[in-house]
């Protein structure tokens, strides 16, 4: 087996392998889908159907790479007669040779080839050269095209020493215009298809081609017909390597966003693979786990366990639920699921941990049963109240905060994991920011926050101050991130957009699950102001600035408040007076 031969079976191997990885966590994801139903909880949706559209892509893939490497295989063979045309695979260093080589061998002064698009059927012009080995475009060529439209349908060469003069030729107004005089044109035949057309010709020699040329140039074109559907073949071959490439990649991804840890064994108990949530759960680094076996890498792992799933190969994970020390991070609780890794056979060839750290789950749980015994009483009776309302609301007056924390097109280019914790941590700022002023977080939406003030959960008569006043302490502190992280001076991502009015508050959803949320022309109003806030500028409606101003007796230090203006917003005829605000980033 040759070189080539040899990667092309590594790489088969390797998309073989990536949907034996796929499989075995297709596999895991109904495991955890089926313990997320049994807690009322499910996957995000997609998760599963995406996992298996991109096993049936990989298992085509796999398919027309092996076909194409069968049909590559063999057409090298029928062309080693065509060193110096085949001397590369490169589409369009195989068209410039053959045409140079057509203009070498025919003494032409110029020479013209046409390829028929495998999808649509038609001939369409590639590449034009002439004698000096000049490229030429499309329009500087003008070529006669009854002659070549006629061999692209017959597969008949064609070949005239005096075109102006050939009975066969003599009406045509392109050979009369421009002089054409010996012209030689050949099909490019495949498999007995014609693939391509190659013009050749001379507008200043007569009597140039003969038999003894055209019988060489249908030769030769024979010979550029295998090259050209190599580079072809090789073409495709490359954009599916690319395509295996960017699905290891995707794949790759996949697992490194997963949230819950994952660890793989294989037969010996080795650890095979770890992504990045297993190795920040454990506090362990992947390049010194990977080969090392399973008990010395973890000891506190149920050996006998794993060795048990490996040997029985049960159809139900186990669930093993432990508390343990891990250096650097003390006491953690966690959940294990142990399940066999099966390969296309069935067959077990190691184990698939996966864990999930419950840690700050159960620390939360432990501070909710606390909150649970010193809830005030009205703010019981303002929760009872919300499930009370079932699924309608009530119309009350609230002051609506969207605040987009940073655009998406100003992140720097991370792994999904790092990026999902820089987004997080501009969205902390904000929250803090909120509930620090009895705001409610209504929703999160990518890298927005809608919150509200007046609701039935918290009532209040000065909720346009508050929310005001949470937009400021949000404010400051990006300003005081922006010098953390080491952004340039002047730096502001943040846009913000505030309104006053009437809303309905109540319950949205089904008997078994609702939400809470807010409804009407005001609180898309509020959106609305946003999107027409520029980076680090606040707009607030002029109901909401009066409101707000009201209790303020000196304007806050450092805020700027440029004269009220009119302005339009999507879906409203009227214009919006506002108000836009800055602050001083020090």
């Amino acid at each position: 087996m040759d070189i080539t031969n040899t990667i092309r079976t590594a790489e088969t191997q390797e998309v073989q392998r990536l949907i034996r990885e796929i499989e075995g966590l297709e596999g895991q994801f109904r495991e955890q889908r089926a313990q997320l139903q049994r807690r009322g909880m499910s996957l995000p949706p997609g998760t599963l159907p995406a996992l298996q559209q991109m096993r049936a892509d990989l298992e085509v893939l796999l398919r027309n790479y092996e076909e194409s490497t069968r049909e590559l295989n063999r057409l090298r063979e029928l062309t080693r007669t065509a060193e110096l045309v085949n001397s590369t695979l490169d589409l369009d260093d195989v068209l410039n040779e053959v045409m140079d080589r057509v203009i070498g061998l025919t003494r032409a002064e110029r020479g013209y080839l046409m390829l028929r698009n495998p999808q649509t059927g038609e001939f369409e012009f590639r590449v034009a050269r002439n004698i000096e080995h000049r490229r030429l475009g499309e329009k500087e060529f003008v070529v006669s095209n009854t002659i070549v439209r006629q061999v692209a349908l017959s597969g008949v060469p064609v070949v005239t020493t005096n075109a102006e003069h050939d009975e066969r030729f003599k009406d045509q107004g392109s050979i009369i215009q421009y002089g054409l005089r010996s012209i030689l044109c050949v099909p490019l035949m495949l498999k007995g298809t014609i693939t391509g057309v190659i013009y050749a010709d001379n507008p200043f020699k007569m009597g140039l081609f003969g038999e003894k040329e055209l019988e060489l140039l249908q030769t030769f074109a024979n010979q550029s017909a295998v090259a050209i559907q190599n580079a072809r073949l090789f073409a495709e071959l490359r954009a599916n390597l690319d395509a295996i490439t960017a699905m290891n990649q995707l794949l790759d991804n996949v697992f490194a966003s997963i949230a819950s840890g994952v660890i793989t064994t294989d037969r010996q108990d080795c650890v095979t693979k770890m992504n990045a949530a297993a190795c920040r759960i454990l506090a362990l680094e992947e390049a010194a786990c990977v080969g090392q076996p399973i008990s010395e890498v973890w000891p506190i792992l149920p050996a006998e366990t794993i060795a048990a799933i490996r040997e029985e190969g049960p159809e139900e994970a186990e669930t093993v639920e432990l508390e343990t020390e891990i250096a650097g991070r003390g006491t953690v609780s966690l959940n294990l699921r142990l399940s066999p890794l099966r390969d296309n056979a069935g067959a077990v060839q190691g184990v698939a941990i996966v864990v999930d750290d419950l840690t700050e789950f159960k620390r939360r749980e432990s501070q909710l049963q606390a909150v649970r015994r010193y809830l005030t009483p009205a703010m019981v009776d303002n929760i009872q109240s919300i499930d009370k309302l079932a699924l309608g609301g009530e119309r009350r007056i609230v002051t609506t905060v969207f605040i987009d924390v940073r655009g998406f097109n100003t992140f720097p280019t991370v792994d999904p994991v790092r990026f999902m914790e820089t987004l997080n941590r501009y969205l902390t700022v904000a929250a803090e920011a909120v509930t620090e002023r009895n705001g409610v977080i209504d929703k999160y939406m990518a890298n927005e926050i809608m919150a509200l003030y007046n609701t039935q959960l918290n009532p209040m008569d000065d909720h346009a101050f508050r929310a005001l006043l949470s937009v400021l302490d949000t404010v400051n502190g990006y300003h005081a991130l922006y010098r953390q992280t080491g952004e340039a001076p002047g730096t502001r991502y943040y846009r913000i957009g505030l309104h006053t009015g009437v809303a309905t508050l109540g319950n949205v959803g089904s008997e078994a699950r609702r939400e809470f949320t807010a409804l009407g022309d005001s609180i898309n109003l509020a959106h609305r102001l946003l999107e027409n806030a520029r980076p680090g500028e606040i707009v607030i409606s002029a109901e909401t600035y009066q409101a707000a101003m009201a209790y303020f007796p000196t304007p806050p230090a450092g805020l700027t408040v440029s004269p009220l203006e009119e302005i339009t917003v999507k879906n409203r005829r009227e214009p919006i007076r506002v108000y836009r605000l800055r602050m001083a980033n020090e």
